[in-house]
């Protein structure tokens, strides 16, 4: 049995009317539904469609494991990879593999780097430079890869509030010119499209032309909250590679991510670090079998679009205009309520946004902020995460916390209240973050 005649036979019908209100409450209906939950942005959602279809691709491998392995992984792992090649505007389905998740993808990149400083032209000194902003496991993982093979690490310092794109460029250059300080060369840029913590929509096509005129041997976008969120070109943004989770923004379930190599004499002989009897056989292919596991999560992205994705207005982009419209009205009803600040400009915020907190709540570092946090969740069922922001030296009052809120189709405007009434109780019973503390 083919795997289309499985899906005829076992799926859901292939014909999607527009979704409503009341549909989208019931593919989500999984959810713990006494939680505001407006923190899409760190583990994603998957409706019940997509999860069905997830558990028909799981049976299908479980029926006839053999069948499956020798005549339906590779070619639907190639339409999986197709329509990503589609989403993103790669120039060929090769530069596009398929793995677990973005740290994945920075682990075969930053791998394929590192060989780079055990060649004759490497000098103690080369750098890498990366964003201060960038998400911990891929600094961690440039520090593994870069600093142990004697390569030097400079992290571009943004502020925070951001006003403008062009605060941005002006602390990038100036780590451009420090990485080539000495006649040193840059070995590596990785820059965020969508910063984890805080979250601000980085200017990417501008950062990686500075890096070009730069000379920067390689360039790594990392754009995990990116797909489904802002607008992916990447022969556009033209960098060597761009990596994107597809389970926070694009309803997959955990986990899946695309990983793009931009076709080049320069990049060759990329490999999976899990070694498996594909090896040899280009990235693609070695990552869509590194031994058994569960593949459905992967399998199932042309799913996606056609049970879920294609039933709203606008597809996938009018999701994202949604998304950002949305997110951005409760960000703006949210600080004008708490007489606060966003953290930047409308502009520069996905379906996420920064919201200052009251500064009255005493939020003095990041242990901080995780308790509040954490009593947000337990004392008023709201799930939100909570950025410490250092007072600048001189700041009277200085607005320290921000929230990160989302927003995704499955929130309703109640979520947000939920949130903003729960603040206003804090800061009227006299609450500080020294009680948690105590």
């Amino acid at each position: 049995m083919s795997s289309g005649d499985f899906r005829r036979e076992n799926g859901p019908s292939t014909t999607a009317k527009a979704i409503t209100e009341t549909e989208i409450a019931a593919e989500f209906s999984h959810h713990d539904l006494t939680i505001a939950r407006i923190n899409n942005g760190s583990f994603g959602s998957c409706p019940k469609s997509i999860i069905s279809a997830q558990q028909q691709w799981q049976l299908q491998f479980l029926q006839q494991p053999d069948y499956f392995y020798f005549n339906t992984l590779k070619p639907s792992m190639l339409k999986s990879r197709a329509l990503v090649k589609s989403l993103v505007n790669a120039a060929d389905v090769e530069e596009i593999s398929i793995v677990d998740n973005a740290t994945t993808a920075a682990a075969i990149v930053l791998q394929y780097i590192t060989w780079s400083f055990f060649t004759s032209d490497f000098r103690p000194g080369d750098a890498a430079v990366m964003l201060h902003y960038a998400y911990g496991s891929v600094k961690s993982s440039v520090q593994a890869y870069v600093a142990r093979a004697g390569g030097k690490v400079i992290e571009v310092h943004l502020p925070f509030p951001l006003n403008s794109n062009e605060e941005i460029v002006t602390e990038f250059d100036k780590a451009l010119k420090m990485g080539k300080m000495n006649g040193g060369k840059i070995r590596l840029a990785v820059i965020d499209h969508i910063t984890s913590m805080p979250s601000v929509v980085i200017p990417v096509k501008e950062l990686v032309q500075m890096c070009r005129d730069e000379g920067v041997d390689f360039i790594f976008v990392d754009g995990a909250h990116a797909i489904g969120n802002v607008d992916i070109n990447v022969v556009d943004i033209g960098a060597d590679f761009y990596t994107s989770n597809l389970h926070k923004w694009f309803f997959t379930p955990p986990s899946a991510a695309f990983l793009y190599c931009k076709r080049s004499e320069k990049v060759v002989d990329l490999h999976h670090p899990v070694v498996s009897v594909e090896y040899g056989n280009g990235l693609a292919i070695e990552s869509a079998w590194i031994g058994t596991r569960d593949y459905s999560a992967q399998l199932v992205i042309p799913d996606v679009v056609e049970l879920f994705v294609n039933r709203f207005e606008g597809g996938i982009e009018g999701i994202r205009r949604r998304n950002h419209d949305m997110v951005v009205e409760m960000a703006e009803m949210l600080v004008k309520t708490w007489g606060t600040e966003l953290g930047t400009p409308p502009e520069m915020c996905s379906s996420m946004a920064m919201v200052g907190m009251p500064a009255c709540l005493g939020i003095s570092g990041s242990s901080d902020a995780l308790k509040l946090r954490t009593h947000l969740r337990v004392s008023f069922k709201v799930e939100v995460p909570i950025y410490f922001r250092a007072p600048l030296e001189g700041e009277v009052n200085p607005v320290t916390g921000y929230a990160r809120i989302s927003h995704q189709v499955y929130n309703t405007i109640e979520d947000y209240y939920r949130f903003r009434d729960a603040i206003i109780k804090l800061v009227s019973d006299g609450f500080t973050c020294a009680i948690l503390s105590n």
